[in-house]
C-alpha cells in the first residue's frame, strides 16, 4: 500500500485530467471517481500511472499549478521521449530542457537517465558541453546530448 499520494488540485477538470493521463501511460488505470451526491458534479478522481497512485481534486480556481512541482518521467529511448513529449504537451506549452506544461497546467519533465550520467562526467569540459547542449533544447535529444559529450 502506498503511504504518500500526490494530491493534484484542479478547477473542475479532475476527471478529465485523470482520464487523459491514463490514456498517455500504458500501465495505468482510473481507479475511482467520486461525485457530490449520486448525480452531482465530480469531486475527485483516483488514478494510477506506472504503479504510482494520484488523487485529483476539483477544488476550484483558487490555486493553480506552478513549475515548483513537476512530474519527472524517465525515458530510456528517444522514441519514448518523443511520444510522451507530444502527447503530454498537446494543448499545453512546450518549454526548455525537457520541461512542458500539459493542457491542465501541470508541469512535466521528460528526461532520459543518460542525461544525469553525461552531466556528472568527471571531465568538466565534457559535462559543460552537455549542459550547454541541454540548455539549447526544448525536447531533449539523446543523440545530440551524447554527441556534445564526445565533442
Amino acid at each position: 500500500m502506498q503511504k504518500i499520494t500526490p494530491f493534484l488540485w484542479f478547477d473542475g477538470k479532475a476527471e478529465d485530467a485523470a482520464i487523459f493521463y491514463t490514456t498517455v501511460f500504458k500501465n495505468s488505470q482510473l481507479k475511482e471517481v467520486n461525485r457530490v451526491g449520486p448525480n452531482g458534479p465530480v469531486m475527485s478522481a483516483i488514478f494510477e500511472l506506472e504503479g504510482q497512485e494520484y488523487y485529483a481534486f476539483n477544488g476550484g480556481p483558487m490555486f493553480t499549478f506552478t513549475e515548483a512541482i513537476s512530474l519527472f518521467v524517465k525515458c530510456d529511448t528517444q522514441e519514448e521521449i518523443d511520444m510522451y513529449w507530444e502527447k503530454l504537451s498537446e494543448g499545453g506549452k512546450k518549454s526548455r530542457c525537457g520541461w512542458l506544461k500539459d493542457k491542465f497546467g501541470l508541469s512535466w519533465q521528460i528526461v532520459p537517465p543518460i542525461l544525469g550520467v553525461l552531466l556528472g562526467d568527471k571531465d568538466p569540459v565534457k559535462s559543460k558541453r552537455v549542459m550547454d547542449a541541454m540548455l539549447g533544447m526544448t525536447k531533449l535529444d539523446i543523440a545530440a546530448l551524447k554527441k556534445a559529450h564526445e565533442g
